[in-house]
């Protein structure tokens, strides 16, 4: 049985404060960047191609639980303020979205590292609000920058609760290719870490 680390903060109070934003009465988007996309693990109505102004995908967040362990962190992807991210944008009918959002926070905020944020996400059919799951620079699950070899050994030993860092890195950038997302940084890690670890 996987040890949680203890939380930054108490994610109970984001829970409640974000399904009091959200309102209730209206059908809930959720934006998807990374494991979102290709592993929603709700139902949804709707899904979306949109694009977000401001904030950027970035494999750089610490990952003690789902992509590795205390004694050997792991990565995963967080949104960074600054330039923008294509991804996908879910809508979830109103009657469930409650029980997603508990569902959401039991997978993504365990220990309540990411700062939970609605952003104005645009599609084809016109822009949406949605809830992202954002990431800040001041906190200590930012790795700032790392050494290719730091992603290398990163990639070749981190593994978590939910699988290794490489295969996650690596399913988000097969799914990102397959739905026509170039994603330059993220391509240049699969490519540094893969003739490494043949």
């Amino acid at each position: 049985m996987t040890t949680l680390p203890a939380p930054l903060r108490d994610p109970a109070p984001l829970l409640e404060r974000t399904l009091a934003q959200w309102g209730g009465e209206q059908d809930l988007w959720v934006f998807g960047y990374a494991s979102l996309i290709w592993r929603p693990d709700f139902d949804f109505a709707e899904r979306r191609a949109a694009t977000v102004h401001g904030w950027h995908r970035a494999l750089k967040m610490w990952s003690r639980v789902n992509r590795g362990t205390p004694e050997c962190p792991g990565l995963v992807f967080g949104m960074l303020s600054g330039g923008s991210c294509r991804g996908m944008v879910f809508r979830i009918l109103q009657p469930q979205a409650r029980q997603v959002l508990v569902a959401l926070w039991q997978r993504e905020m365990p220990t309540a590292v990411y700062d939970p944020r609605w952003l104005c996400c645009h599609t084809p059919q016109g822009p949406v609000r949605a809830l992202a799951f954002t990431l800040s620079r001041k906190s200590p699950s930012h790795t700032g920058t790392l050494a290719d070899g730091e992603y290398r050994r990163i990639f070749a030993q981190a593994r978590g609760r939910y699988g290794s860092t490489r295969d996650y890195a690596q399913a988000t950038y097969d799914e990102l290719q397959r739905l026509g997302i170039h994603d330059r940084a993220l391509a240049r890690l699969i490519a540094l870490t893969r003739n490494k670890l043949q």
